[in-house]
């Protein structure tokens, strides 16, 4: 975001007075969209944005910087949050807790924007039941050299495989490269049982899609296909809801779809300055999305009949470590995403004599969740290179450790 010393602006949504800040700061600087644009956009989508989001405690992604830079994210709610915004207190694996924001109006997605949050990323629990979601995440995540229509086969497949357990799926762009698939379920099953059901469902697709589908954990494992990412189920994560702005340069919306919109819709057609007059004419694709509530009895069904998924070799070095089968090797670890690149170009020009031989999928960049904010780590899997041509593993080209100066109790590497 570019500096600016525009006055706030009040805005009243609703009963409730909401400050906007900079509201002429451009946000998004090749569509010109300011902060302000960004307000009044979720504003005109709001009945679908609180659908995705309302009344669910959610992690505070904040861009203080713009799109360029990386975010943070905030789990506790700012101290001087307005009366109109509730909480809910979160209980981490780690030990620790926060008390999260919990927005359920307008006013509340204006207030939340202001903070400089492009995309809206809430837990799958309602505020008032932490412990039991009540919603199942597919995400369709495709691997490099994977085109659109591979995503649109594999998201029928896991049609399929959820009409034959007895749930209801109710897709919409990732706002990225892939496809979402939301399920509500009753809230009677905990994260655990959860995680199962959405484990087995990617397992069922990729026993369906062989080729086109995977369910395998490990990336360097998955080859050009659609990894199902039943691990968005786990507890603590969260990915974007329903009309949230994505932090691409055409300011682009992960939009809700119907069935028969999926196999013709093309991602890059829904932005912030598209989809209000979508919302204002065709409404909003998932307004049934909560009266559809299903059981995950099937898929836990199913779950005992496939029996347990195959689990990854560990190192014999007495750490307890996984060891991969395949022949990786690591790269850098960088701060941002551009630092990564660049020192993913300088191991290619070190190394030109095998490039050439990679494919797509075997060059692995990947945004890991540090304290607060991502870090990247680049490896390549020399699996097409034969033996006697492999570059051994080197010295880091970039060696950046995000948890330095950090210290808790099961900190990585403590």
């Amino acid at each position: 975001m570019t500096p600016s010393k525009t006055p706030a602006e009040i805005l009243t949504v609703g009963d409730e007075e909401v400050r906007v800040s900079s509201p002429d700061k451009i946000v998004f600087p090749v569509p010109g969209i300011t902060k302000l644009d960004l307000v009044r956009y979720y504003l005109d989508v709001a009945e679908g944005a609180l659908r995705g989001a309302g009344g669910r405690p959610m992690v505070l992604k904040r861009f203080p910087k713009g799109i360029d830079s990386e975010p943070f994210f905030q789990k506790r709610v700012p101290d001087n949050h307005p009366p109109f915004i509730d909480t809910a207190t979160l209980r981490y694996s780690s030990g620790t807790s926060a008390e999260e924001a919990v927005i359920r109006d307008a006013a509340g997605l204006a207030w939340v924007v202001n903070l400089g949050c492009l995309d809206l990323n809430p837990h799958p629990v309602r505020a008032e039941d932490l412990d039991h979601p009540d919603e199942l995440r597919i995400d369709l995540d495709p691997m490099p050299g994977v085109d659109w229509s591979q995503i649109i086969d594999v998201a029928y497949v896991a049609r399929e495989v959820l009409d034959d357990a007895g749930l209801v799926g109710w897709p919409k762009t990732s706002g990225s490269r892939g496809l979402h698939i939301l399920v509500r379920i009753a809230p009677e099953w905990d994260y655990r049982q959860l995680r199962l059901a959405a484990e087995t469902l990617a397992r069922e697709v990729e026993n369906r899609a062989p080729g086109l589908a995977t369910a395998r954990w490990w990336k360097e494992e998955r080859g050009e296909s659609v990894f199902v990412d039943f691990n968005q189920n786990a507890k603590d994560r969260t990915v974007a809801s329903a009309y949230s702005v994505r932090p691409l340069p055409d300011a682009r919306v992960s939009t809700p779809l119907s069935w028969e919109e999926v196999s013709r819709a093309r991602p890059e057609q829904f932005t912030v300055l598209t989809v209000p007059a979508r919302f204002a004419g065709v409404g909003d694709p998932h307004a049934g999305i909560d009266d559809s509530a299903g059981r995950l009895d099937g898929l836990l069904a199913l779950a005992e009949e496939l029996g347990p998924a195959e689990k990854a070799p560990r190192s014999g070095d007495g750490t307890g470590r996984r060891k991969s089968v395949m022949p990786l090797i690591e790269v850098a670890r960088t701060m941002t995403k551009p630092e990564a690149l660049a020192a993913l170009e300088k191991w290619k020009d070190l190394h030109g004599d095998v490039v050439p031989e990679l494919h797509p999928a075997d060059v692995l960049v990947d945004g890991m969740r540090g304290s607060s904010s991502l870090w990247y780590r680049v490896r390549v899997n020399l699996q097409h290179i034969p033996e006697v041509k492999r570059p051994v593993q080197e010295e880091l080209i970039a060696d950046y450790d995000p948890w330095a100066g950090k210290e808790w109790p099961g900190r990585p590497g403590a």
